[in-house]
């Protein structure tokens, strides 16, 4: 999204050419169209094509969102669960009836396929549907107490009034298995988006209000880093969750340390498949050419670094590049497409940077792509999806590069090629592909990451199991599944008894 810079207080802008909708911000209640600086959110596949237009939020609005959500959070906490429930599973009905529609315009403005889109969108209203039913769940522990006639019991209350910081790869996804459990365990929230993918945002926001969302239990705010960073450090906040750069992560670590504020992160990703000896080539190449290129690499999980016994290695290399270099790259939205652009001119522009600059180092192969475009696809934020062999450590294994760049080097054995897994400063994801029982074995025992796959690609999370990583890559309780209820509640350990005058 372009951002377009004006006076201290600029203009409302004119209204969208027509069938392009208009940015809005939800605040306590009310739809604001906005009156910062002018947003134009631009298809990365056609940088001529608005997606949405509209204004910024200005601080006024944070002010307000943040004073409604601490306003209207006692009520929505002492509101029953399976109210607050009731409210999610119609958020998902409404998700789910608009997954056409929406996953189109999600294509459009963040470069994924036509079909990972809708897709996208669906898993949104599988988060809600599952996060609804948590009304049915467990709600505390019951523990005895080595005292007569008393009871320990640990109950969860919500947290507060949360601040949501989202990125752009996953507009409703990452958003909803954040805002989902936030909302049903009690929480009032205020949301910054990525200033990338306001529209899908819009998007939720309205299937939560069309649901029946109180007024002031969610706002939703559009603006860049400044309005985050002011967000973050609100003093009425109580907890932050975030995704993002690992950068940005850790200035938002920092800052909720010095207010000592919970806050839960999700940062960078620089994945491996360890492809070993027994491994069935054909399985292994299929998963990792997915892990690496769906969603133009633009996953936080995606398989960006591959480590191939000697043994094999030729073997798999061949069919790899075989199979990368077929793949079909163009719009979104166009048939028989595999592979959309990357989310921005920018991000484009720096990968190539980034690629142009390895081949000039030694021990540096490009296998298959590695070059800009010089057809059409010239205009748009496309970048051929690229394998790249490295003959020792480089750059390229170290730094993460967000798109569609996979790195391959050799390892001389099935042990080594585990060593090389875990040599990162990240641990978000790992796979390994073999049938050897002890392989797989040492791969959960000696892998630090938050995420393990064998036999399959490092991309993948479901909502019922905990989502986040190691080292780097995290910080703070998990998200998804019932972990996402040790970072929402906040636990009071009550011992019950009545008073012995009470006793028979």
């Amino acid at each position: 999204m372009q951002q377009h810079a004006g006076s201290d207080r600029a203009p409302e802008a004119a209204a969208p050419p027509e069938g392009v909708p208009r940015l809005r911000h939800l605040v306590a209640g009310e739809w604001r169209t906005g009156a910062g600086e002018e947003l134009v959110d631009i298809n990365p596949a056609r940088p001529d094509e608005p997606v949405a237009m509209g204004n910024a939020a200005r601080p006024a609005d944070l002010d307000d969102a943040v004073a409604a959500a601490r306003k209207v959070f006692p009520d929505w906490a002492a509101t029953p669960h399976h109210t607050r429930a009731r409210i999610l599973a119609r958020a998902a009905d409404v998700l789910e009836a608009h997954a056409a529609q929406w996953g189109e315009e999600l294509s459009r403005e963040e470069g994924k396929t036509l079909p990972e889109g809708i897709g996208e969108v669906r898993r949104a209203a599988e988060i809600f549907r599952y996060c609804a039913a948590e009304a049915d769940r467990p709600a505390g522990e019951v523990f005895a107490s080595p005292r007569p006639g008393e009871q320990i019991q640990v109950i969860h209350r919500p947290v507060g009034v949360v601040a949501a910081v989202t990125p752009f790869n996953f507009p409703v996804a990452i958003p909803a298995w954040k805002i989902a459990p936030a909302l049903g365990y009690g929480n009032t929230v205020v949301w910054k988006p990525s200033g990338l993918v306001p529209l899908l945002a819009v998007r939720m926001a309205e299937a939560l209000v069309e649901a029946g969302l109180p007024d002031g239990v969610l706002s939703l705010l559009i603006g860049d880093g400044e309005l985050g960073a002011r967000l973050v450090g609100h003093p009425d906040i109580d907890a932050v969750t975030f995704t993002g750069s690992t950068v940005v992560g850790r200035e938002v670590m920092a800052v909720c340390g010095r207010l000592a504020r919970p806050v839960q992160t999700e940062t960078g990703g620089k994945n491996a498949a360890a492809v070993l000896s027994d491994a069935d080539l054909e399985l292994a190449v299929t998963e990792v050419l997915a892990g690496a290129f769906r969603s133009t690499g633009q996953k936080c999980t995606a398989t960006s670094r591959v480590i191939v016994n000697e043994r094999i290695a030729d073997a798999f290399l061949d069919r790899l590049v075989a199979r990368t270099a077929a793949l079909q790259v163009g719009d979104p939205l166009d048939d028989g497409v595999r592979m959309g652009p990357v989310i921005s001119h920018r991000a484009r522009d720096t990968i190539q940077r980034a690629l142009d600059e390895g081949a000039a180092r030694a021990g540096v192969r490009i296998l298959t792509g590695g070059r800009p475009y010089g057809d059409e696809r010239s205009t748009g934020a496309f970048l051929p999806p690229t394998v790249v062999e490295l003959a020792e450590d480089d750059p390229l294994w170290r730094e993460e590069l967000f798109g569609p760049v996979v790195v391959v080097r050799r390892a001389p054995d099935d042990d080594t090629a585990l060593d090389l897994v875990g040599d990162s400063e990240f641990g978000l994801a790992a796979a390994v592909f073999t049938d050897d029982l002890r392989t797989v074995t040492a791969a959960v025992q000696r892998l630090d990451v938050g995420v393990l796959h064998i036999n399959s690609e490092t991309a993948g999370a479901d909502p019922h199991v905990p989502f986040g990583g190691a080292k780097a890559s995290g910080f703070g309780p998990k998200e998804q599944g019932r972990a996402a209820r040790d970072f929402f509640t906040t636990t009071t350990t009550v011992y019950l008894r009545a008073s012995r005058a009470g006793t028979r």
